[in-house]
C-alpha cells in the first residue's frame, strides 16, 4: 500500500544537515537498490501530497530555524554565536585529532609498534591548573548579569563617573566570584580524586624475565597483562589464555552495555594450547586489529603465528575480545592491548560533561536584558531633558551607574543560595530517602520537564525472571501446579531407568525409540511424555554454563573430591548472555533435571535418581535479533540419538512447527499478563540427515561472498515441519510502584521514551507489563530498514497510524535520522510512548539531544549502568538510580536516587516548589532593584536632572542586605501546594512546563507594581517634607523598607514560621541601627508622631490597592492550586 503512494521531486539546491555524522554510519551501505526513490523525499501531510513543492513546504519549524541575519540579528545575540564559532575553531585547529587507524601488534612488544598510542588514563576533569581560573571566570562572565556588573563595577574607578564607595560595587561582585570558584574548585578536586583512583590500579604485566606490577595508566599498546577474577579489564585486549580448562570464561559487561549477565569469551585457540605462561614470548606472534570504532557488539580482526610452517592464521571475532570498563568474572585471564585511553571503547562512547545551565536562568538573563535596554532608555531620556547640555556623554553612563541598582548583583547571589536550599531539602525528604544531589545548579529544571528518557534493565526492572507458566496445548501448568510436573518428570525417569535394565546392550535400546518417534505423529502421546519431552528441550536448548565457586584448595585434593565439588547444587551458579534462559534451567532444576556441567562441545544433565546423562553438542545456532530463535543439535550418547531443539519468539517459530489450532491464542494470551514468550520444539535427525547439513554447513561458512545469507539458508532447510513442544512463560518482575510512577508522570504531561539496548521482543513486553503502553492502545513496530527506500516505506506505513506507541531498533532509526531526520522526529513526538531498542551508549546520548534541537523542550535521562552515562549527561536534567550495576550513573547524573518511584515526588513535589520559589525569588529581587530605580529617576527629575545618588553608602547596602534579604530569601519555603495534594493532582504539572510563573507578562506586572510603588514613595515624601532635605530621605527610606516588608507578606503563600522571625528580625533590625544612622537620619525627627503619620500614610497608600486586587482575583479568578487547597 505505501507504495503506491505518488512521491514529489525534491528541490536541487535544497540542502540538510544532517544530524548524525556520516562517519558515525559506516556499517550501513550507501548503496540503496531504489537510486530513483533515493532522490525523493517523505510526505509528511495529506495536504503535502498534492502540492508541487518538496517536502520541505510543509515543515514550517524546519525553515523557521533559518531566519534572515541582520543587524537586529548581531545585536541580539549575533556576536556572541559568532564569537562562540570563532572559539570552537580555534580549539578544534589547536587539539586536531588523529586519525584512528588500523593496526598491527606484537605479542608483548611495545616497542615493535611503529605509532604512537594514546595513554591508557581516565580524565574526568573540566580544567587544569592553568585553565581553572580563566575558564570559571569565563563561564561566570558568559552571563550578559556578571558581566553587566563587573563593567559598572569597574566604572567606580573614573574619577568623573565615581557615584558612591568602592565596596558597595565590588564587595557583592567578589563574594559571588569567591563562591562560584569555591565551588567549582571542590567538583574539581572530587574529580581529580577519582580518577587517580582508577589510574592508580596495580596489575601485572608479562615480561621475558616474569611478572612485573603496572599502573593500570602507565599499560601500552602491546603489553601482555594478566587480569585476574573480579578485577576490571584496564584496556582493549584480545584474549589469549585462561586458568580455565575449557579455554573460555565469563565477563561482567554491565558498566559498559548495562546488561548485567555474564558474557563467555574464549581465548585465541593457538596461544591457549601452548603449554605454558612464558611460551608465549618464545614464539612470534601479532595481532591485526580494526581501527578503533563506536560498536561494542563487534569486532574484526586476526591472530597469526609465523615462527611455524605453514603459519598459523586465526580469525578474531567479538568473542575474543575483552574490552575496558568490564569486569573478570571467571578465572584468571591473560590478554595483549591493543587499543589504550581515548581509543577504548568505553571512552569512545562516553560523552563528556557539559556545564548545564537551567531554563530558568537562561529566562532570567534575558528578563535582565531588557531591563538593561529600559536603564539605558531611562538614562537617555534624563540626559534629554537636560538638553544635552556640557559633557552629557559622561552624564549619560553617571546615569546609567546611578540606575544600575534595577538590576540587583544580589539576584545571582539570591538565586545561587535558593538552589543549595533546594539541594538540601531533597536530600533530607525521608519519602525519598538516599537522594544524593549532585549538580546544585539546576534544582528548578526537574519542574519544567516535557520528554522522560529511561533505560530499562535495572530502571524499570528489577532484571529478576519468573517463570510463570507452562502450555502445552491440551494442558496448561501455573505457579501452583508446578510440583504436578516435578512428579511426571521423577515417573517418566524412573520408567527410563527401569527400561534398559532389561536389554544388555544399547542397541537393543535404541531401536524402540526409533520406531516410537517414527510412528510418533499417528499415537497420540500421554501427559507424561510430553512433559518429559518439553523439559529435555527446554534443559538442553539454551546457551547457558554452571560455574562453581572454587574454595580454598588444598594441594593435595584429589581428582575424586574435585568431581564431588562439581556438582554440588549449593555451590552453583548458572550464567548465560540472557536471564531468561537462566530462569528456565533454574526451573527445570526445580523440577528435577538439572543442568550440572557444559563446555564448548559437551554438557551433563542429572535426572531425579542421580544419573548423570551426557549430551555431545553438535552445533549451535545463538539468537539473533535478525532470525529471533536459537537452536541447538546434540547426540545422546547413550543412544546415539541426534536431535535438533529450537526455541524463539511466536512470530518466528509459527511458520516453522507443524500445523495447531492454539499456539497463536495462547502467546496473545500470556503477552496480555506481561509475560516473555518462547515456542520451543525439535526434530529428530538420523545420522544421514545430519551428515549432509554438517557438510553444506562447512561449506556455507567457508564461502567469502553472501556468507551469512548461505548460512542462513542451511539452517532454514533444517526447520521444516518441526514437532511444537511447548509455550512457556517468563516474567521480568519490575521495579517497586513502576506502574503508578509512569501513570504519574504520564498524567503529568510527561512523554516516556524507553532507550534500552536490550531485544525487541524483551522491550515491547517490559513496555506492555509496566503500563508505559496502556491497554487500549496500539504498538508499532518499526520494520528493519537498511537503506533510503526502506526507510521512506515504512516512515508512511507509521503516518498513517494515530495514537499508537512506536518500538524501534536501533539500526532502524539511524537510517531513518540519516536520511528523514525532522520528519522522523516530528512523527515520534506525537506517539504517546516510544520504545528504542537495541541501543547503543551514544546513540542514548544522540536521541536526547535530538530532542532537545527539534522540539525545544526540557528533557530528562534516567538510568543506573555505565551505558547510561552518555545519555544522563546529554539531558538538561540527568537522574541516576544506585542499583545493581554499580554507581557510575548515580555518579555522573545531576540527581541520584535509590528507587524509580522516587522521581515521581522528584519531580511532582521538589520540581514544583523549587521553580516556583525561584520564580518568585527572581522577580521579588528584581522588583526591590526596580522600586528604588523608580525613587530615584523620580528625584533626579524633580531635582532639575541631577545625577546625583538619592540614597548612599550604607544605606544602598543595608537595603540589598541586612535589611530585606531574610524576608526576601524566606520565599524559598514557600509552596501553593501541599506536597500530598501536589502527587495526587499531578496534572498541576502540566501548567509548571508552560512557564507562566516566569514569564514577560508577569515580569510586566511587576514592573507595573514597582514603578506604581516607587512614584508613591518618593512623590509621598516630597510633598509631605516640611524644611529639610534630610526628611525626604528619612520619610522615603522608611517606607520603602515597611513596603518591601509588606510585599513579601502579600506574595507568601504559606507562611512558615521562619518567615515571621524573618520580617520580625529585619524591622527590628532597621529600628536599631535608626541610633547610628544619623549621618543619614535626623533621630529629633524620626521619634515624632508627624514621621510616624507620614511614613505611614505613604506605606498604606503603595500596599493597600495591591492587597484589594489580590483579594478581587483569587475571589473571582482563582489559580488552580488555590481551587484544589480550600
Amino acid at each position: 500500500m505505501a507504495d503506491s503512494i505518488p512521491l514529489n521531486p525534491v528541490r536541487k539546491n535544497s540542502k540538510r544537515t544532517p544530524y548524525y555524522n556520516p562517519a558515525r554510519l559506516s556499517r550501513y551501505s550507501l548503496e540503496d537498490e531504489s537510486s530513483s526513490l533515493d532522490e525523493m523525499p517523505l510526505m509528511m501531510s495529506e495536504e503535502g501530497f498534492e502540492n508541487d513543492e518538496s517536502d520541505y513546504q510543509t515543515l514550517p519549524r524546519a525553515r523557521a530555524n533559518q531566519r534572515k541575519r541582520g543587524l537586529c540579528w548581531f545585536l541580539f545575540g549575533g556576536w556572541k554565536v559568532i564569537c562562540t564559532s570563532c572559539c570552537d575553531c580555534l580549539a578544534h585547529m589547536c587539539r586536531r585529532r588523529k586519525e584512528l587507524k588500523a593496526r598491527t601488534v606484537w605479542l608483548g612488544c611495545p616497542e615493535k609498534c611503529e605509532e604512537k598510542f594514546p595513554k591508557n588514563i581516565i580524565k574526568n576533569q573540566k580544567y587544569n591548573v592553568f585553565t581553572f581560573v580563566p575558564g570559571v571566570l569565563y563561564q561566570q562572565f558568559k552571563f550578559f548579569l556578571n558581566l553587566y556588573f563587573l563593567v559598572v563595577a569597574c566604572s567606580q574607578f573614573v574619577p568623573s563617573l565615581k557615584i558612591g564607595y568602592l565596596y558597595t560595587y565590588w564587595a557583592p561582585l567578589g563574594f559571588v566570584m569567591a563562591v562560584t570558584m569555591v565551588r567549582e574548585a571542590v567538583d574539581e578536586m572530587r574529580r581529580y580524586q577519582r580518577d587517580k583512583e582508577m589510574n592508580s590500579q596495580l596489575y601485572s604485566k608479562l615480561t621475558v624475565r616474569g611478572k612485573i606490577q603496572v599502573k593500570s595508566s602507565d599499560i601500552q599498546v602491546g603489553d601482555l597483562i594478566i587480569v585476574d577474577k573480579n578485577q576490571r579489564i584496564p584496556a582493549d585486549m584480545i584474549f589469549l589464555r585462561t586458568s580455565e580448562k575449557n579455554g573460555s570464561c565469563f565477563i561482567r559487561t554491565d558498566q559498559l552495555d548495562g546488561e548485567t549477565d555474564w558474557k563467555l569469551k574464549v581465548a585465541v585457540a593457538c596461544t591457549q594450547r601452548l603449554p605454558a605462561v612464558g611460551d608465549l614470548f618464545s614464539i612470534s606472534s601479532y595481532v591485526y586489529a580494526q581501527r578503533p570504532q563506536l560498536d561494542i557488539h563487534s569486532f574484526e580482526g586476526n591472530f597469526t603465528r609465523e615462527d611455524c610452517d605453514p603459519q598459523i592464521h586465526e580469525s578474531l571475532s567479538i568473542e575474543n575480545t575483552l574490552w575496558a570498563s568490564t569486569v573478570v568474572a571467571s578465572g584468571t585471564v591473560i590478554g595483549v592491548v591493543i587499543y589504550t585511553g581515548k581509543e577504548t571503547r568505553s571512552v569512545l562512547n562516553t560523552s563528556y560533561a557539559k556545564n548545564k545551565v537551567g531554563l530558568l536562568d537562561l529566562e532570567l538573563n534575558r528578563l535582565t536584558k531588557a531591563l538593561f535596554l529600559a536603564q539605558v532608555v531611562l538614562s537617555v531620556v534624563m540626559v534629554a531633558l537636560q538638553g544635552f547640555v556640557g559633557p552629557w556623554f559622561r552624564n549619560l553612563f553617571r546615569f546609567v551607574v546611578l540606575f544600575s541598582y534595577i538590576i540587583p548583583i544580589s539576584l545571582r547571589v539570591n538565586l545561587d543560595m535558593g538552589k543549595s536550599a533546594y539541594g538540601w531539602m531533597i536530600m533530607k525528604d525521608e519519602n525519598i530517602p538516599g537522594t544524593v544531589v549532585r549538580t546544585s545548579t539546576i534544582p528548578e529544571e526537574l519542574g519544567r520537564l516535557v520528554y522522560l528518557l529511561t533505560d530499562k534493565t535495572g530502571t524499570l526492572t528489577k532484571n529478576e525472571m519468573v517463570f510463570k507458566r507452562l502450555h502445552l496445548g491440551t494442558v496448561s501448568y501455573g505457579t501452583d501446579t508446578m510440583d504436578e510436573i516435578q512428579s511426571h518428570i521423577i515417573q517418566s525417569y524412573a520408567q527410563v531407568t527401569s527400561q534398559p535394565a532389561g536389554s544388555s546392550n544399547g542397541t537393543g535400546g535404541t531401536t524402540p525409540s526409533r520406531k516410537s518417534q517414527s510412528s510418533g505423529p499417528k499415537v497420540r502421546k500421554s501427559v507424561s511424555s510430553r512433559i518429559h519431552e518439553a523439559v529435555k528441550a527446554i534443559a538442553l536448548c539454551h546457551n547457558v554454563t554452571p560455574v562453581y565457586e572454587s574454595h580454598a584448595a588444598v594441594n593435595g585434593e584429589t581428582e575424586s573430591a574435585e568431581a564431588d565439588q562439581d556438582f554440588s547444587d549449593d555451590n552453583r551458579t548458572y550464567q548465560a548472555s540472557s536471564p531468561d534462559e537462566v530462569e528456565l534451567v533454574r526451573w527445570t532444576e526445580s523440577v528435577g533435571l538439572t543442568l550440572v556441567n557444559r563446555d564448548l562441545n559437551s554438557l551433563q544433565l542429572k535426572t531425579p535418581s542421580g544419573q548423570i546423562l551426557s549430551f555431545c553438542i553438535l552445533q549451535i545456532f545463538p539468537f539473533t535479533s535478525e532470525s529471533k530463535r536459537m537452536g541447538i543439535i546434540v547426540r545422546e550418547e547413550s543412544t546415539g540419538e541426534i536431535t535438533f531443539y529450537m526455541k524463539g519468539a511466536d512470530v518466528a517459530m509459527a511458520s516453522i512447527v507443524q500445523y495447531n489450532d492454539w499456539l497463536e491464542e495462547e502467546c496473545g494470551n500470556m503477552a496480555r499478563e506481561g509475560l516473555r514468550t518462547l515456542v520451543v520444539a525439535k526434530k529428530s535427525l538420523s545420522e544421514e540427515q545430519y551428515q549432509d547439513f554438517e557438510s553444506r554447513y562447512n561449506q556455507a561458512k567457508l564461502s567469502i561472498h553472501d556468507r551469512a545469507l548461505k548460512v542462513a539458508a542451511v539452517v532454514e532447510s533444517l526447520e521444516r515441519e518441526m514437532e511444537l513442544l511447548c509455550l512457556t512463560g517468563v516474567e521480568d518482575q519490575l521495579q517497586a510502584d513502576v506502574r503508578p510512577t509512569l501513570e504519574l508522570l504520564r498524567n503529568a504531561g510527561i512523554k516516556i521514551w524507553m532507550l534500552t539496548g536490550d531485544k525487541l521482543e524483551t522491550a515491547t513486553c517490559i513496555a506492555k507489563s509496566s503500563h508505559l503502553v496502556s491497554r487500549n492502545q496500539d504498538i508499532h513496530v518499526f520494520k528493519p530498514v537498511s537503506n533510503r527506500g526502506e526507510a521512506h516505506l515504512e516512515l508512511n506505513a507509521f503516518r498513517r497510524k494515530h495514537d499508537c506507541a512506536l518500538v524501534i531498533s536501533g539500526d532502524s532509526l539511524e537510517v531513518c535520522l540519516r536520511y528523514y531526520e525532522h520528519e522522523f522526529v516530528e512523527l515520534a513526538c506525537q506517539c504517546p510512548a516510544v520504545v528504542c531498542c537495541r541501543c547503543s551508549p551514544t546513540q542514548k546520548a544522540q536521541i536526547v539531544t535530538l530532542l532537545q534541537q527539534h522540539t525545544g523542550n526540557r528533557t530528562c535521562a534516567i538510568g543506573d549502568g555505565g551505558n547510561d552515562v552518555s545519555m544522563i549527561q546529554a539531558a538538561d536534567c540527568g537522574v541516576g538510580i544506585e542499583g545493581k550495576e554499580g554507581k557510575q550513573a548515580s555518579l555522573a547524573a545531576d540527581f541520584s536516587i535509590t528507587q524509580f518511584k522516587h522521581i515521581g515526588r522528584l519531580l511532582m513535589v521538589h520540581g514544583r516548589n523549587s521553580y516556583k520559589r525561584s520564580a518568585a525569588l527572581g522577580q521579588f529581587v528584581m522588583h526591590r532593584g526596580m522600586i528604588i530605580s523608580t525613587m530615584q529617576a523620580v528625584f533626579s527629575s524633580v531635582f532639575y536632572f541631577a545625577s546625583v545618588p538619592l540614597y548612599q553608602g550604607f544605606l544602598m547596602v543595608g537595603y540589598a542586605t541586612i535589611y530585606t534579604m531574610f524576608p526576601v530569601f524566606s520565599l524559598v519555603l514557600d509552596q501553593d501546594v501541599k506536597p500530598d495534594m501536589a502527587l495526587l493532582y499531578p496534572e498541576l504539572y502540566k501548567d509548571l512546563t508552560k512557564g507562566r510563573s516566569l514569564s514577560f507578562k508577569t515580569f510586566l506586572i511587576w514592573v507595573l507594581i514597582s514603578v506604581y510603588q516607587g512614584g508613591i514613595l518618593m512623590y509621598g515624601a516630597l510633598v509631605l517634607f516640611e524644611s529639610e532635605f534630610v526628611h525626604v530621605v528619612a520619610i522615603s527610606f522608611t517606607a520603602l523598607i515597611l513596603t518591601e516588608l509588606l510585599m513579601v507578606a502579600l506574595t507568601i503563600r504559606t507562611w512558615h514560621w521562619l518567615m515571621v522571625v524573618a520580617e520580625f528580625f529585619s524591622l527590628g533590625c532597621y529600628l536599631a541601627s535608626l541610633a547610628f544612622l544619623n549621618e543619614y537620619f535626623d533621630l529629633s525627627f524620626i521619634t515624632t508622631w508627624p514621621f510616624l503619620w507620614k511614613v505611614s500614610a505613604i506605606t498604606l497608600v503603595s500596599c493597600l490597592p495591591l492587597y484589594i486586587i489580590k483579594y478581587l482575583k483569587r475571589k473571582f479568578s482563582p489559580p488552580s492550586y488555590s481551587k484544589l487547597s480550600s
